[in-house]
């Protein structure tokens, strides 16, 4: 499975791997606004989720994503590099992206999924099945068992975030400070030292 993915990812173009993460993401929000309407009757509910004026969001989330980054570097440095192997596909996604495109890429992911898994379906259905589905979306990970792993943690550590604080923006930080911080260090420095690839919390 892995080595079909990796030759998938070898021959799409750049802007065919692009088009297919922004249909992907286009296709998370779509449902988190269409599940969010169902579920809960309207959108403003979703929405409120969302309070920047907590300082949690800046002082746990940010916190919690950097502490994942700094663990998962560590980690890659010490582990075999199929450990972290996911067919080439973070590579594609952050190679040559530049350092703005990187953060939009990150925003783009983290808000479009914090809302959709942790937005609707925690709030509906609760940390382990919102967990679960997060890590089984994931779908490129599930041919590696320490990828799948990480994610499986990393889910339910968001998830029990969200869970302790209430606030859709804490756990967006935190997500977008994973993705950002992982996306740069590859770009800028595992790129240049044409070392092994990253996971990240997309």
């Amino acid at each position: 499975m892995l080595n079909r993915q990796k030759e998938l990812v070898k021959y799409l173009t750049d802007q065919q791997l692009m088009t297919s993460f922004y249909l992907s993401q286009g296709m998370f929000f779509a449902l988190a606004i269409i599940l969010g309407w169902v579920i809960f009757g309207n959108l403003t509910f979703l929405f409120q989720l969302f309070d920047f004026t907590d300082t949690r969001v800046w002082i746990v989330g940010g916190t919690a994503g950097l502490t994942i980054f700094f663990i998962d570097v560590f980690l890659m440095k010490r582990l075999p590099e199929a450990f972290y192997d996911d067919g080439g596909i973070n590579d594609r996604i952050f190679t040559n992206r530049g350092f703005f495109r990187i953060i939009w890429i990150a925003l783009l992911v983290a808000f479009c999924e914090e809302l959709l898994f942790r937005g609707v379906f925690q709030t509906k259905f609760g940390l382990i099945i919102a967990s679960i589905i997060f890590a089984i979306v994931h779908i490129r990970y599930l041919a590696n068992w320490f990828l799948f792993l990480n994610t499986v943690i990393i889910s339910f550590l968001i998830g029990w975030i969200f869970e302790w604080t209430g606030n859709l923006a804490v756990t967006f930080f935190m997500h977008f400070i994973i993705d950002c911080s992982l996306g740069l260090y590859f770009n800028y420095v595992k790129n240049s030292s044409k070392n092994k690839p990253i996971h990240s919390a997309d």
